[in-house]
């Protein structure tokens, strides 16, 4: 079964999170963390969307991946929080 990933919620919801942390950071201040930061934020509906053109199985192992860098961003969050 195939998904149409910008009806998913999860998927609409990671865009939700990318737009948040590039607000987070003034474009001047975009280096090695904030970097990080970005390419986890846009990993996560990147591979919801790819994963939607799969089929369930594959599309599991995307979400899985999606996850695995929700978690990979907390520690960057964290680690540059004030």
């Amino acid at each position: 079964m195939r998904h149409n990933y910008k009806n998913l919620k999860i998927w609409q919801l990671g865009l939700e999170i990318v737009n948040d942390v590039l607000l987070a950071f003034p474009k001047h201040e975009r280096f090695d963390l904030s970097s990080q930061i970005s390419r986890c934020s846009v990993s996560m509906p990147s591979n919801i969307a790819e994963g939607s053109g799969r089929t369930d199985k594959s599309f599991k192992n995307f979400i899985n991946y999606s996850l695995g860098s929700s978690f990979e961003l907390g520690t960057p969050l964290l680690v540059g929080s004030p």
